[in-house]
This record gives C-alpha cells, sequence and structure tokens, in this order.
C-alpha cells in the first residue's frame, strides 16, 4: 500500500475533550504526522524515549482514501477503501509545554514511532462500522473502548473538512479521533489492539 499523508483528527469524542481539560471543538481539529511516525503493530518491541515525560496512548480508528477526491460531493464508502486501528502516541508532558508558548505540536506528536497502525482490512462502510466496538488492552486489561457513533464529527464531516482545506488523494490515511481511557505507556507493556471480537494487531513497549 501507498502512504502520503497522516491527518489526525484531535477532540473527537466529548469524554476524551473532557479528560483533559479541553473546550469541545465546533469543527474538526485537524495535525499531522510525518511518515518517518509510522509503525506496524505486527507483535514486535516498538522503542520509545524515557526521558521525555509521559507518552500517552490515543486509540483510534484509522481510514484510508483509495482514490483522489476530485472535490466535496463524495460518499464516504466510495472513497474509503481500507480501514485500521491505530495508536496516536503523545509526548504529554512536551505537548503541555508547546501548548503554553504557542508553538506547533510536532514535537509531542510526530517523533518516531508516534503512528502505530494495525494491517489495513477493507472498508466494511460507515454503517457496519457504528456496529462494531474497537478497543486496546494492555497486559490482558481494556484500558481503552469506543465506537464511532459517539464521534462528535462523522467520518463524512472528517473528510469533507480534510478536502476542503487540503485536498485527499489516494494513500491519505486518517486517525479519526480517540475515546476517553487515554494514558500513559511503561516499560515491558504488551498492547493489543481489537476490532470487535478480533484481535487486529499488537505490540510491545521498549523504553530507551
Amino acid at each position: 500500500m501507498e502512504f502520503r499523508n497522516i491527518f489526525c483528527i484531535g477532540r473527537n469524542y466529548v469524554n476524551h475533550a473532557v479528560e483533559l481539560g479541553n473546550a469541545v471543538p465546533d469543527q474538526p481539529l485537524v495535525f499531522s504526522k510525518p511518515l518517518n511516525a509510522l509503525v506496524l503493530a505486527n507483535g514486535e518491541e516498538i522503542d520509545y524515549p524515557g526521558n521525555k515525560g509521559d507518552i500517552h496512548h490515543e486509540l483510534e480508528v484509522v481510514l484510508y482514501i483509495g482514490e483522489d477526491v476530485a472535490d466535496d460531493d463524495f460518499q464516504v464508502d466510495k472513497v474509503v477503501t481500507k480501514i485500521a486501528l491505530g495508536i496516536d502516541l503523545t509526548l504529554r508532558d512536551v505537548q503541555s509545554e508547546l501548548k503554553k508558548k504557542g508553538h506547533p505540536w510536532l514535537l509531542a506528536k510526530g517523533f518516531k514511532n508516534a503512528a502505530i497502525v494495525t494491517e489495513f482490512w477493507d472498508f466494511p462502510g460507515e454503517a457496519a462500522c457504528r456496529e462494531k466496538n474497537f478497543s486496546l488492552v494492555r497486559n490482558g486489561e481494556t484500558v481503552q473502548e469506543g465506537n464511532i457513533t459517539s464521534m462528535i464529527f462523522s467520518f463524512h464531516t472528517i473528510l469533507a473538512h480534510i478536502q476542503a482545506n487540503f485536498g485527499l488523494r489516494n494513500g491519505d490515511i486518517i486517525y479519526t479521533g480517540t475515546p476517553e481511557g487515554v494514558g500513559p505507556i511503561s516499560n515491558g507493556e504488551r498492547y493489543e489492539l481489537w476490532w470487535g471480537e478480533e484481535l487486529k494487531g499488537s505490540f510491545r513497549v521498549q523504553m530507551s
């Protein structure tokens, strides 16, 4: 698969915005990550820095754009061809300092291995996605669980906003926001990403 851009949506679940003390947005909050941040959840260890404060996990549904979007009149079930689960990792302490200074979030969001993703599978359609909960399991315990019915902005609203402001092309991927339950990762922990009752990916944390 070809990857082009990584777009991410912040604060797309009310309870997540509340748990971080953030205001609920009135339009999609978009930021990006470099492709160098992308790493596959294939069961192996993933390395992270141990000297930059807390690194928080944020479980998300990830959409893959399978064709160039020519205009704003599109159907989600046509332009989205693949789906995956992903984790948007955040250097939370670094992000807090950047916010205080009014600086961009890139250092906190775009570091190496900050965009974990499972293998993609065929997009079953938005209606089918509403019937599946997705969850993140740490060392056998569920720490995040969500359903896209709780999103503030739907898939179509997210894609239309990105299309209008940046354009969407084949190979773009979109992290669609995280439900509540975010928290720090620690050395040696094992994480599993579940779509309903189906395990889609896993990894182990290595802090250095």
